[in-house]
Parts: structure tokens; sequence; C-alpha cells
């Protein structure tokens, strides 16, 4: 009965530096500037953002049902805090998850694009993940260029694969500054 005691612990204990391993593994790949959580948002002091919705985020749902979030605010209110706390719960659920800014993901995909990587960069950095972040939207303004590679980022994983899209512009802004 001792060697079962200690076989089944050895393969607890197996199975639990398996997960760990997988869950440091995709924290990497995400490429979370760094890790924030739910825990550590301080919703005092950002007063418009609706708690209880945020919360509900939590559960993960929208990312199983595909649909995407935008968070739309001033900066400094939390937004880019509040998407990596969702993809920091969804590597912890063991889901794919990558992190980047719109900057970065239209210079990755341009360049890809003049080095004829695209569809490889598009199928392995845009369409792998299950969530996929965008933050800084609005940021800096598209050129027309960038603007067709975003529309297709968007296009490709609407209704396929969950989002989380960011931006301090207001609602009406974001379109505008995609066509300069």
């Amino acid at each position: 009965m001792e060697l079962y005691g200690l076989l089944e612990h050895l393969l607890h204990e197996e199975k639990l530096a398996r997960h760990q391993r997988k869950q440091a593994m995709y924290t990497r790949m995400a490429a979370f500037p760094a890790v924030k959580t739910f825990e550590e948002y301080d919703f005092t002091f950002a007063t418009g953002a609706p708690q209880k919705q945020l919360q509900s985020l939590r559960s993960l749902s929208f990312i199983e049902r595909n649909e995407n979030i935008v968070l739309l605010g001033p900066s400094g209110v939390g937004k880019t805090h509040l998407a990596i706390a969702m993809g920091y719960e969804a590597v912890r659920a063991g889901i794919k998850v990558r992190f980047t800014t719109a900057a970065d993901l239209l210079l990755q995909l341009s360049t890809a694009q003049r080095q004829g990587r695209y569809k490889t960069t598009l199928q392995r950095g845009v369409m792998a993940p299950r969530l996929l972040i965008i933050d800084e939207i609005g940021y800096l303004p598209f050129s027309q260029e960038e603007a067709k590679l975003f529309f297709q980022v968007i296009a490709k994983r609407y209704e396929k694969s969950a989002m989380i899209l960011t931006s301090n512009l207001p609602f009406r802004a974001v379109g505008s500054n995609v066509r300069r």
C-alpha cells in the first residue's frame, strides 16, 4: 500500500509540474509587457469601469463564444491592465493568448508582407492564439496600407476567435483614425 501511495504522490507532483510549465510557457508566448490581475486593479480609481460587467468577463465565456471586447477610455484608466488581466485569466485556464500593440502588430505584418512571409505570420501570430489582445489602437494613426492590414486581422478572426481591443479614442473616432 505504501508503494501505491508513493506512486500516486509522484504522479500528482508530475501532473502539477507539467501544468506549471505549460502555464509558464503560455505566459511567455502571450508576450504580456507585465502580468496584471483583476485583484490588482483599483476599481475606485476608474469609477467609469462597470465593475460587475468586468468581473463577469473573468468567466472567459466571451472566448468560448468568439466574441470581442473593446475597452475605450482616456489614458491612465487601466484599459491595458484589464486587457492583460483577462488575458492572464485565459492563460491560467490553459488558453493560448497573444498580447501586442497595434503599432507592433502592423509593423510585424507589413515587414512579413515585404519579405513574402505574410500568410505564415498571419497564421502563426494572429490566427493561432485563441485570444488576441491588441492594445493602443489609435495611439498612432494608421497609413492606408496599415489600415488594410488591420482590417484583414479583424476580418480573419471575426466569429472565429476572440479579441480584446483597447483605444484611448472615443468610439466614433476609431474609424477615422484607421482610415488616415
